[in-house]
This record gives C-alpha cells, sequence and structure tokens, in this order.
C-alpha cells in the first residue's frame, strides 16, 4: 500500500515537476523584488541627497504661500521728519486712492497709534520713538541716535540689523522700522475688491445698496444701465481681470477639445494600416506603429515649445501640441484596440461576400466604439489639465496667466483663484466625461 502511495505521488511529481521544485526565480521572486525595491529606495536617497534637501528645504515659505492664498495685506507707511509724520500708501491699494481706516488712529499729541490685530497687537509712532506691542510684551525702539535701537532685551519675535529693526506679528503682519520710516504690514483674510475693483462706481457699497441700485437706483453713469455698468465692472476689474482670466480658461478648453478632436480623426484611420490583423503588409504596420511612437516619445511640452516659436505664443501652438502628442496617443490605443478584436463576426460577414467596408463596418466597429469613445473622452478630460500646464511655456490658456501671477511672488491671492476655477473646469468636464461614456457604453456607473 506504501509503494503504490509512494509511486503515484512519484508519478504526479514527474507529470507537474514545477509545482514540487519551481524554479528559484519563483520560489525567491517576491522576496528579490522586495529586496531590489529597497536598494533602490536607498540609492534614490544617496542620489538625490534627500536628507541634505530636507534639511535646506524652506518649510516656513508653505505656510507664507497659503497664508497669501487667502489673505492680503495693506502696507502703510509713515515718514518720519521734524514737522510731522505723513502716512503714505502704495499705488493701486486695496483700501483705494484715499484711504482713511479706522485702525490707523492719528491723535492729538502728533502720534500715530496702529491697531495691526486690535489692542493685543499695535505700533504707536512718534518721532523719535516707535512702541510695538504683541505677543504679550511691549517693546520700545528709539530713533534718535540715528539707527533705530531696542530699549531693553530684544524678544524672540523681533530682528535687529545695522539700520533697521524688523518685528514679526505672526499672520497678522509685520512691522518695519528705519531711522525715518515706520513700515507696517496689516494682513486681511478674504480676497479684496473681487467683485469691484477701486475705480468703480460701485466700489465699497453694501450688498444691499448693490441691489438697490441694480433694482431701482438711479443711473450711475448717464446713458447706461447700472445692470450694464456692474457686468462693465466686474468683467473689467483691474485687480482681478475676471474677463481676461475667463477668456484664457475658455482658450484652454477650445485648446484641449480641437487638439483631441483632431487627433482622434487623424489616428483612428492610420490606427487600420498600424494593426496587424487588419493590414496585412508587415512594413506599412511597421511605419505607422513607430510614426506613432515618434509622435509620443516626445511630451506634449515639448512640443508646446517647439510650436510656440513656430507659431508665436498663443493657442493656435497649444492646440497644435495637443494634436500631435493625442494623434501618437489615440493612434496606438486604437490600433491596439484593434488587435485585440474578435475575428469571429468579421469572417462571418466576409463570408457572405460583403464588401471590404461593410465587413469593416459591422464586423469591427461594433466592438471598438465603446472603448475608442472611452478612451477619446479620457484623453479629452486628461488634456483640459495638460492644456493648461503647457500654457505656462506660452502656448495659451489659462495656464500662461497662472504663470505670469507666479512670477511676480506678490499675486497668490490671484494664484489660488486661477487654481479653484482650473479645479472646477476639471471637475466639471470629469462628470461631462463619465456621464457622456455611461449613455454611449450603456453601462451605469457603481454606487
Amino acid at each position: 500500500m506504501t509503494l503504490t502511495v509512494a509511486s503515484h505521488a512519484a508519478s504526479i511529481e514527474e507529470r507537474f515537476p514545477e509545482a514540487f521544485n519551481p524554479p528559484l526565480v519563483k520560489r525567491f521572486g517576491s522576496l528579490l523584488t522586495l529586496i531590489a525595491l529597497l536598494l533602490y529606495g536607498i540609492y534614490s536617497v544617496w542620489f538625490f541627497d534627500l536628507p541634505k534637501l530636507m534639511a535646506e528645504a524652506h518649510w516656513e515659505r508653505v505656510g507664507i504661500f497659503l497664508s497669501q492664498w487667502i489673505s492680503y495685506d495693506v502696507q502703510p507707511e509713515f515718514r518720519l521728519s521734524d514737522s510731522d509724520i505723513s502716512i503714505h500708501y502704495p499705488r493701486f491699494s486695496p483700501l483705494g486712492d484715499d484711504p482713511h481706516p479706522d485702525w490707523v488712529l492719528q491723535r492729538g499729541d502728533g502720534t500715530v497709534k496702529v491697531e495691526v490685530a486690535g489692542e493685543s497687537k499695535t505700533v504707536t509712532i512718534s518721532k523719535s520713538e516707535v512702541t510695538v506691542v504683541a505677543h504679550g510684551q511691549s517693546v520700545a525702539v528709539s530713533l534718535s541716535s540715528g539707527q533705530p535701537k531696542v530699549l531693553g532685551p530684544v524678544p524672540a519675535w523681533m530682528t535687529v540689523y545695522d539700520d533697521n529693526v524688523l518685528a514679526n506679528l505672526g499672520f497678522a503682519g509685520d512691522v518695519s522700522i528705519d531711522n525715518d520710516r515706520v513700515k507696517i504690514r496689516k494682513r486681511f483674510l478674504g480676497w479684496p475688491n473681487f467683485i469691484f475693483d477701486t475705480q468703480s462706481k460701485f466700489f465699497q457699497k453694501s450688498p444691499l445698496e448693490v441691489a438697490t441700485l441694480l433694482v431701482s437706483g438711479p443711473q450711475l453713469v448717464a446713458g447706461q444701465s447700472n445692470w450694464s455698468l456692474a457686468f462693465q465692472d466686474f468683467w473689467n476689474n483691474n485687480t482681478w481681470q475676471h474677463g481676461d482670466v475667463l477668456t484664457k480658461l475658455l482658450q484652454t478648453v477650445v485648446m484641449a477639445f480641437l487638439g483631441t478632436l483632431l487627433g482622434a480623426i487623424v489616428s483612428f484611420p492610420l490606427a487600420f494600416l498600424a494593426a496587424r490583423n487588419i493590414t496585412s503588409s508587415r512594413i506599412v504596420n511597421h511605419i505607422f506603429k513607430r510614426f506613432f511612437d515618434f509622435l509620443r516619445s516626445m511630451d506634449m511640452l515639448i512640443w508646446a515649445l517647439f510650436f510656440t516659436r513656430a507659431f508665436g505664443p498663443g493657442p493656435l501652438a497649444g492646440s497644435a501640441a495637443i494634436f500631435f502628442t493625442e494623434t501618437g496617443t489615440l493612434g496606438k490605443i486604437y490600433s491596439e484596440v484593434l488587435e485585440n478584436i474578435d475575428d469571429k463576426p468579421r469572417e462571418g460577414i466576409k463570408s457572405t461576400g460583403a464588401p471590404e467596408m461593410l465587413v469593416q463596418r459591422y464586423g469591427i466597429m461594433p466592438q471598438i466604439v465603446p472603448i475608442i469613445v472611452s478612451q477619446t473622452l479620457y484623453q479629452w478630460e486628461s488634456n483640459v489639465r495638460g492644456a493648461t500646464i503647457i500654457g505656462a511655456v506660452g502656448a495659451g490658456g489659462i495656464g500662461l496667466k497662472l504663470w505670469e501671477a507666479m512670477r511676480t511672488n506678490k499675486n497668490w491671492e490671484n494664484v489660488a483663484y486661477m487654481v479653484l476655477l482650473t479645479l472646477a473646469v476639471v471637475i466639471l468636464f470629469d462628470a461631462a466625461s463619465n456621464a457622456l461614456r455611461t449613455r454611449l457604453m450603456g453601462t451605469q456607473n457603481p454606487q
């Protein structure tokens, strides 16, 4: 009995040797892969010198940039002379041409008190001394010695330079003290003058006042309705440039749609020539597959740089870049879809003596249309994001506007506005793409 069982086991082992004695690669493949990934990770840390990069990174700038996305500052400057203290505001101040904010108090004794964050953070300025109250401390800075000098111990939130004293008041702002001037940066949450800028007739009016003027108020400009004036002021807002931003965003959408559409139209017939089971010539297959590889080998950004030089900055260069990239990408996708079809429907229609055009129409198209539609819609949705990136190199659209705002390193609230607009458009197109795919393919998304 034992001999029979042993011989039976031996015969099974002989018939299935790989199950009982698998190769070393199969036996230790998972472990070797894990070790290889670990070694590659260690190599990457060494090659890119990640510990040094992490140590030298300016992490404090993250908080600064994020705060500037959701806030703005007003920067009054107080110039000190023997006779008085004069107040100046930057050109195009969010407060208008002649601001008189209630947090700047000119007192009868010739001093000026600035409430940076209520009574907890204030700056009191006289001709000879500046007193800063913040973080539960009151620090006096003398201006009588030819350069600012902190009287008493210097707190951690204050930095002393040769001819300047800088006080950091946290999110509320900061104070820069020179011998003859004091500059204060006061920060506010929100986006200033988002609807109407300082040049608008509606500037600094409450929502109720604006609504009253739009419904039944007298004309603010003779011969023009208040509705028309309000839209004009919103569209031509000098600070937020709504008209230009929305126009550039529309350019981005049009670039993505046009480039994807042209790429799909061109690549679809070429895919039939690249598919081995449709076109029997191996030379033709090879030529068109390499053509698709060539178009895909260069990123959309590189094509955008090339066409920007050829056509100049603008949406034409962006559309051409998307068109070239999508011709390669969609051509490869379409040809692979064609090579993986079931040949039985095609052979059945061909056996009836139907012409080649009808064979392709009824034997191939029903199989590939759902996949082609799905992939094309996905590429269209993806290219809306891609069009934003290539715009930064001069290919037009919202990307160029975004890059211009970032280069100043000041207009981060404008950057946030354009990023949120782009995000909204991407979400909208993602939903539209999913709805179209569901409708055209006859399937329902899982709940």
